[in-house]
């Protein structure tokens, strides 16, 4: 967050409610036995309450944007005088809103944005406010926070240049990207950021024009630069200001994702990271200090899976690399969009994530999606105790 600004300036936890309502997303229905569920039918935001004197369901259909905290409590009490009292609605109200359930009507735009933004924007922060069960008066909380936000790119291949586009068009401030390449035909049935006119040219430049094409409002800049080991990824990010998140859109050489976990705990900076391995899209979050580091992650998974491998066998003969990797615009844009959405929510904390995991989809099998979380080892070369 900006210096200078406080959380009630931009609709924190701590602003006053003037027309308290329900979210538009999370509008409360009543059950067949009289309950009332609020806050949507989908898992990990929805909640029942039980009501048996009905005021809470009076409670929720004035909550519209219309009434001030005390107004509402006292026509609720006035309504159902012998089950509560004006005290216990209003202590109601502050409940629902520690859910995650309640908006102030009233909130103004927060200073640094401004009606373009309101125009451009007003969908997603739809979808913000329906995932953030922070208790927050503005909705427009998280994308000040993409707005002031400074995100490093490093590939705009496949991935990276789907998860730049995202990020460009949700309303990160500031983006910078970097890529050695240049555009190649046999690019274009995956990495829907270029196009004809852009072969030939630096992936980079081509990048920051159709990233700057797509936003005016960001600050897109870019170089053609190849990283050829961890002092030069070390480097980079240490000659920009700081960034907010390392999106690595780069799978090559190999030991890149080392390079750039090592490096981002020295500079304590969350990244994020994608791919894909044929049908399987995959992405990782990475927060130091925050769970278990890229490592740790990669060694578990390898204690866990049983390839069945005689010993000594190397385990690329399970699962073999080639020049170059089997792709198309539906996997690489997938990959691209699930680092974006990691990274979306690292910058706003819309949804809550805990760090130190991997997430993906098997396009082979869609009813098994991937989920990979270790703990943390104590003796973990990059981020573990170096007596354990």
């Amino acid at each position: 967050m900006a210096a200078g600004a406080t959380e009630a300036e931009i609709g924190g936890a701590d602003a006053e409610l003037r027309r308290p309502r329900i979210k538009p997303e999370h509008r409360a229905y009543r059950t067949v036995d009289g309950n009332v569920r609020i806050g949507s039918v989908i898992y990990g935001i929805g909640a029942e309450i039980i009501d048996p004197d009905g005021w809470i369901w009076t409670l929720t259909q004035l909550m519209d944007g219309t009434r001030s905290g005390s107004r509402i409590a006292a026509e609720v009490a006035a309504l159902h005088p012998a089950a509560v009292r004006p005290e216990t609605v209003e202590a109601a109200i502050g409940e629902l809103r520690q859910a995650g359930y309640v908006e102030d009507a009233a909130a103004p735009l927060p200073p640094g944005l401004a009606e373009r933004d309101r125009l451009r924007h007003t969908r997603g922060v739809a979808l913000l406010r329906w995932m953030d069960l922070s208790p927050r008066a503005s909705p427009w909380h998280a994308q000040l926070r993409l707005r002031r936000a400074r995100v490093l790119v490093l590939g705009v291949g496949g991935t990276g240049g789907a998860a730049a586009q995202i990020l460009t068009a949700a309303g990160v401030g500031r983006l910078h990207v970097v890529d050695p390449d240049t555009v190649e035909l046999s690019n274009l049935n995956r990495q829907l950021l270029y196009g004809e006119a852009d072969i030939g040219n630096p992936k980079a430049d081509a990048a920051v024009a159709a990233l700057r094409g797509l936003n005016s409002d960001a600050a897109v800049t870019g170089e053609r630069r190849e990283i050829r080991g961890q002092d030069a990824l070390a480097a980079l990010i240490a000659e920009g200001p700081p960034y907010d998140v390392l999106v690595l859109g780069a799978d090559r050489p190999p030991e890149i994702r080392r390079w750039a976990n090592r490096v981002c705990l020295a500079a304590n900076l969350p990244w994020v990271e994608g791919g894909y391995r044929g049908p399987l899209v995959t992405a990782g979050v990475h927060v130091p200090g925050c769970g278990p580091c890229w490592e740790c992650q990669r060694a578990g998974e390898s204690e866990r899976r049983d390839l069945r491998l005689p010993p000594g066998q190397d385990e690329t003969a399970a699962s073999p690399r080639m020049p170059w990797n089997p792709a198309s615009a539906v996997t690489a844009t997938l990959s691209g969009t699930l680092v974006a959405h990691a990274a979306l929510a690292l910058l706003t904390g819309v949804p809550p994530m805990r760090p130190g995991f991997r997430y993906g989809i098997n396009l082979m099998s869609l009813g098994d999606p991937v989920l990979q979380r270790h703990p943390r080892r104590p003796g973990c070369p990059a981020c573990g105790d170096p007596a354990a």
